[in-house]
């Protein structure tokens, strides 16, 4: 052991004296919801716009362990003005009665104790999503104010709250009839907590009807009275994940005319699950227990695909389907092209993480993985039609995985740092660090240029494409990777492609940036991008490494004077600020018009640009989305943007 030095022994004799004020007066003790407030991120993951969000989804959850109970069936949630949310069941309503050991009414108990609520008794609740019994009341506490209105046996009852602090006692308002009853949750989030109180319809609405489809049978609406023309949408699912399955492949041509379904239970864990293969090439796997999307997947999707697997093989074999010099499919042989749903309603769910997005349960994978190889074994016997129809599609994705292989030794780096290998069009930045390198996807041989001249050579690089890359929805991975843009990135990046290979510890560069031109041709280059990314490279996406470059739509100028607008807003602002006459206003339509400054001062300097993170909030959402727009089938394309053209703003599509 080393010799302390005279600093150390300082040190240690500041600390010893220091550590006499560390005393009991000292030990803060937070009471009630106080800890709520003041580490709120704890108990709903942050205070920005996921954790706003997540304070409906609290409130929603117990109206939906209501229904998994069997006792409600309507679900309603208002965003109102100055984004209010109310949400109404049809529940048997919060008890209100007296708790003996609080002396305190349940209603109070469940509103203002962390870990209160019938979930923890087996008797009220056999399947519970929010295990931990923080939702209502951390919702109450990270409120401004919050009202709670409980019908129950002929009479409505009403608590009302300040930041969880009750304004008085439980007071009866009036009556209803002896068979009617629910509860009424009314809250507005804190202002002090949360930065921006703004509420998404279309966040609220993609959770409330994963919601419905979940749990069939239930009908969940969703309102927004904020604006003149009230949006209002209802869904009711009475097919459940069978109907979910149908959703995600709008669109796409499908082997079976209905998904394949079945459902057991044992222990009391219930398992569903729905199937069908399309005519596309990824996989749309989405888990879930007790509700909770798990995004991590776990032991039921271990089980599901250990099952697939050995069922698809066996049916193939004994059928003498498969190829003479095959002897088996892989895993990503009979997922290609699949969409399916696992769901599962687990009495004492394990999941790892306090985000709750994977499912560690053992006991599971083996339930899972017995139901399918039972229940899919039966569907396949006796729909021989179908069943040769996916063997057929699984033995053509071993057929094309083989013709990848080959295609992607063409595209594979010797290391991340060996630069011989990158392409030659690849303009590459002298750092070799990825966390601070950026590389910008640059549409055209034109703006690839300026960018090339403008760039800070130290941390930037810069990949021009040449026109529109092949549109990845539409193609197997051995096509894919036969194009020569889509090679050019792929080699780029450094991470590989595809199942077993992708790693996205190669990445070379920890800020992917698109840059297009604001234009309808920008637009759909990019779109194809995004398409590309979020079907091939989508934990680049997760992770928060991929942008879209916001460069600036005009130029306004007025004698020495100049300065951009990014928007048409801003632009009519400056020309009014400058005064009308003597203003010259350049409209950009394409990012070659800028010199290689410009470009840097407007889209390219860390110091000055605006670049937009790409996220993924609802992965099933945003596959329903690709498959509708970049799909073949134009009767959804069509549906789609007749349903949504009305509430699009031109002028911020940059068109």
């Amino acid at each position: 052991m080393t010799e302390p030095t005279k600093n150390d022994e300082g040190t240690r004799r500041n600390g010893a004296s220091g550590s006499a004020g560390y005393t009991a007066q000292g030990i803060q003790v937070l009471k009630g919801l106080e800890a709520v407030r003041k580490r709120p991120a704890m108990y709903i993951g942050d205070t920005g716009q996921r954790g706003l969000h997540h304070l409906v989804y609290e409130v929603v959850d117990n109206s939906i362990d209501e229904a998994m109970a069997g006792y409600c069936d309507e679900i309603r949630v208002t965003i109102g003005e100055d984004d209010i949310i109310t949400v109404v069941d049809n529940g048997r309503g919060i008890p209100v009665d007296m708790h003996k050991t609080e002396g305190k009414p349940a209603l109070e108990v469940v509103l203002t104790s962390l870990h209160a609520g019938g979930k923890f008794d087996k008797g009220s609740y056999k399947v519970s999503g929010g295990l931990h019994g923080v939702g209502v009341s951390c919702v109450n506490a990270l409120s401004e104010w919050m009202t709670a209105e409980v019908r129950r046996e002929g009479k409505v009852y009403r608590m009302e709250f300040d930041r969880g602090v009750p304004r008085g006692g439980i007071e009866v308002v009036g009556e209803c009839p002896p068979d009617e009853s629910g509860t009424i949750i009314i809250f507005k989030p804190d202002g002090e907590i949360f930065p921006e109180l703004v509420y998404s319809f279309e966040t609220l609405r993609s959770r409330l009807r994963e919601l419905a489809f979940l749990n069939r049978g239930v009908c969940i609406a969703i309102v927004d009275e904020r604006t003149e023309k009230k949006r209002e949408e209802e869904f009711h699912f009475e097919g459940g994940i069978v109907e979910y399955v149908r959703w995600l492949n709008e669109g796409r041509n499908v082997i079976c005319p209905e998904p394949v379904y079945f459902e057991g239970e044992k222990d009391g864990i219930q398992i569903e699950i729905a199937m069908d293969y399309n005519d596309g090439y990824s996989e749309a796997l989405f888990t879930f227990a007790n509700n909770i999307n798990t995004t991590e997947g776990g032991t039921h999707l271990s089980g599901f695909r250990a099952g697939l697997t050995r069922t698809i093989n066996a049916y193939a074999n004994s059928s003498n389907l498969m190829k003479k010099d095959m002897k088996s499919l892989t895993g990503d042989d009979v997922r290609e092209g699949l969409t399916a749903i696992i769901a599962v309603k687990i009495p004492e769910p394990q999941f790892e993480g306090q985000t709750k997005t994977k499912l560690g349960n053992t006991e599971v994978k083996g339930q899972v993985e017995q139901l399918v190889n039972i229940y899919l074994a039966e569907y396949l016997a006796e729909h021989p039609r179908e069943s040769r129809a996916m063997v057929a599609k699984c033995v053509a994705a071993a057929q094309g995985r083989e013709a990848a292989r080959k295609a992607r030794d063409l595209t594979r780096r010797k290391s991340a740092l060996d630069s011989a290998a990158l392409p030659g069009k690849l303009a590459d930045c002298s750092s070799r660090d990825p966390s601070e390198c950026e590389i910008y996807l640059v549409e055209g041989d034109s703006a690839g240029g300026s960018a090339k001249q403008g760039r800070d050579r130290r941390f930037q690089a810069i990949l021009p494409l040449k026109g529109k890359i092949l549109n990845v929805e539409k193609a197997r991975l051995d096509k894919m990777l036969g194009n020569d843009e889509i090679r050019t990135i792929i080699t780029a990046l450094g991470t590989g492609v595809g199942a077993g290979i992708f790693d996205l510890e190669k990445l070379r560069y920890h800020r992917v940036i698109i840059m297009t031109d604001a234009d309808v041709d920008g637009s759909h280059i990019r779109t194809l991008i995004l398409t590309l990314f979020f079907r091939h490279f989508r934990e680049i996406i997760e992770q928060g490494h991929m942008y879209i470059a916001e460069p600036p739509l005009y130029r306004v100028k007025k004698g020495k004077t100049e300065v951009y607008a990014y928007d048409e807003e801003q632009k009519e602002r400056l020309v009014e600020e400058m005064g009308s006459r003597g203003v010259y206003v350049q409209r950009y339509k394409g990012l070659g018009e800028m010199n290689p400054e410009q470009l840097w001062e407007t889209t390219m300097d860390p110091e000055a640009r605006t670049v937009t993170r790409v996220t993924l909030e609802d992965a099933a959402e945003a596959s329903h989305i690709f498959t509708t727009l970049m799909g073949d089938e134009v009767e959804p394309r069509r549906r789609f943007i007749e349903e949504n053209a009305a509430m699009v703003n031109l002028d911020d599509l940059d068109i």
